[in-house]
């Protein structure tokens, strides 16, 4: 069973120093598999190796520039770090070069070693992590590509949705601005008889109360003086489909009171005629408010919509699905545009669940655009001032695993510490009471660039 600093593949000829970093290894909770040369450590890399390779250089046979190589090809942007005990710069320069993580050279500190070990440990399980979401979005199917997630309060959607489909009945979708209420309304119908119909979507919100009952009911030529000719409305439109109508709440009372009966009698009347329509279409509105509690609401067609009724959370009530989500939206915006895909980072992870994203998955979409679209962006910069948020998101803090919490906790002091000193590190080394290699670690670790909390004119 893997612990939880990570798994190690220790290749050294020295039997002495592979002991003794074997043990010193495992005493920091590593896993560790210990080879005395390159051909035996080849055979412990699958593809689904988890771990990291720690190699010496200097062997007899294939040396650790070659093993590294050839690791490389069998499990891609695998970790490497590599030990020599004979100073040459230029090696290590063509080491990083050739991609390994890190270069250390012995004697070396034991500490130092373990705390690289940790950090390349996490990045291969980063690694893997995005890989997972990669596949996991290309095994799905049906509604499971459209409604992505893996939380329990999503997966309940997708089945009430694929449960209510089939009724022919008519429902109000409740959700927040950005949770998706015109997806699962499309979602709704085109699993329902009527799909080979049209979906009329039409927001309430956004046509003005001059033009929304033309909009809804269309008219006649003449009905009004710029109704120049004959114009189907959305009701007419969508007969034998759906007619969605998002931000119903905002719908004027007048109106109301005509919906209502159009409803009742299955028929609709154009704006300038007395002949009554006969249309067969399925309603389903949305809403951002309780439509029962809403003064401004008519009952009678409040119940006549209320047969069903479907409740969409918002994100940071389901943070387990926001990395998913993030790849997906960002891996679909790079190949749109022909960019390469981006690896999420330990910092970009730590961002998105930590984010209380308040414009829901509409922010999180717009968000992971942005990111495919500039490779050099970073993801805490995009979304601005993280605190603020997360101060505010209780469920989301809750949600969080312990390691993060930790993690968001120390990333925080030292960007205040920054702040408050305007970038001055000897100032912060002193009130934190950090040695300055362990804060540079930390700051690279995290994110933070002490440029940000420069004063103005400084450098």
């Amino acid at each position: 069973m893997q612990t939880e600093s990570g798994q190690v593949l220790l290749v050294d000829d020295e039997p002495m120093v592979r002991q003794a970093t074997e043990q010193w290894l495992r005493m920091s909770g590593f896993t560790v598999t210990s080879c005395d040369d390159a051909s035996s450590a080849l055979n412990h890399l699958t593809a689904d190796f988890a771990g990291i390779l720690l190699s010496d250089v200097r062997m007899p046979g294939m040396d650790g520039l070659e093993l590294m190589a050839e690791a490389r090809r069998r499990v891609p942007d695998l970790p490497v770090i590599l030990l020599t005990g004979h100073g040459d710069v230029d090696m290590a320069i063509s080491a990083m070069r050739l991609g390994a993580y890190d270069f250390i050279e012995k004697p070396f500190v034991p500490e130092r070693l373990v705390e690289t070990i940790h950090r390349a440990s996490e990045k291969r399980q980063l690694q893997l992590e995005n890989l997972r979401l990669q596949q996991d979005l290309a095994t799905r199917s049906g509604i499971d590509t459209r409604l992505i997630g893996i939380s329990p309060a999503i997966a309940q959607l997708r089945q009430d949705i694929s449960t209510l489909a089939g009724l022919n009945t008519n429902i109000i979708i409740y959700g927040e601005t950005g949770t998706g209420k015109e997806l699962v309304a499309q979602c709704l119908h085109d699993l329902s008889e009527r799909h080979q119909q049209n979906f009329v979507p039409i927001n309430c919100g956004a046509v003005p109360e001059a033009l929304i009952e033309s909009e809804l009911f269309g008219h006649e030529a003449g009905a009004f003086t710029s109704a120049a000719k004959r114009r189907i409305g959305k009701f007419e439109h969508a007969d034998g489909g759906t007619l969605f109508l998002d931000e119903i709440e905002s719908m004027p009372a007048p109106l109301q009171i005509r919906m209502l009966r159009s409803l009742q009698e299955g028929t609709i009347e154009r704006l300038g005629s007395n002949n009554q329509l006969p249309v067969d279409l399925r309603v389903v509105a949305a809403s951002k408010v309780d439509l029962k509690t809403d003064p401004s609401f008519r009952d009678d067609l409040f119940y006549r919509l209320n047969v069903a009724q479907l409740h969409i959370p918002p994100l940071r009530e389901r943070q387990e699905d926001v990395p998913l989500l993030f790849t997906h939206y960002m891996n679909r915006a790079a190949a749109a545009y022909g960019r390469d895909s981006r690896v999420l980072s330990e910092q970009d992870h730590r961002t998105l669940v930590g984010w209380n994203w308040p414009g829901n998955v509409r922010e999180l979409k717009n968000t992971a655009v942005r990111f495919a679209l500039d490779g050099q962006a970073r993801l805490v910069d995009l979304l601005g001032s993280q605190s603020a948020r997360v101060s505010s998101a209780p469920v989301a803090d809750k949600a969080l695993p312990l390691a993060l919490q930790v993690a968001a906790f120390e990333a925080d002091v030292i960007s205040a510490a920054l702040k408050s000193h305007q970038g001055n590190i000897k100032a912060v080394m002193d009130e934190l009471d950090l040695p300055r290699r362990t804060l540079n670690q930390k700051m690279v670790k995290y994110g933070i660039n002490r440029q940000d909390y420069l004063a103005e004119g400084e450098s």
